[in-house]
């Protein structure tokens, strides 16, 4: 009798809601290619861990469904006040891309700006 292979963990769901368009300017990470978003959370997660974000905008009520992953994690105390939690990659598809336009036409000319961010 063999032992049945562990299940893969269910992805973590985390909500997301940015109400200012300052807040989405700090969460977003545009040199992710399919756009992705910071989420401050003391949750341990590990780089490539898959996440489900339900992501709403700012004066928008519709929430948006991700499933991404984790593409890099910020430690607790992290050097220059950086606030703990992970950024997600948004997965390469049509949802993603249209999401991603979307969020670039709210932050507009706040994209080029050179304010800091919670990204790089």
């Amino acid at each position: 009798m063999s032992n049945p292979s562990p299940a893969t963990p269910r992805p973590s769901v985390i909500q997301l809601a940015i109400k200012e368009k300052a807040a989405l300017y700090t969460a977003y990470i545009p040199l992710f290619a399919d756009g992705g978003v910071f989420i401050p959370t003391s949750r341990d997660y590990q780089l490539g861990d898959d996440v489900y974000v339900l992501l709403s905008l700012p004066d928008d009520p519709q929430r948006y469904p991700i499933a991404g992953k984790v593409a890099w994690v910020t430690p607790p105390r992290a050097a220059a006040n950086r606030t703990q939690g992970v950024g997600v990659r948004f997965p390469a598809d049509e949802k993603s891309r249209v999401l991603k336009i979307k969020i670039e036409q709210i932050l507009g000319t706040h994209l080029a700006s050179d304010r800091p961010t919670q990204t790089i």
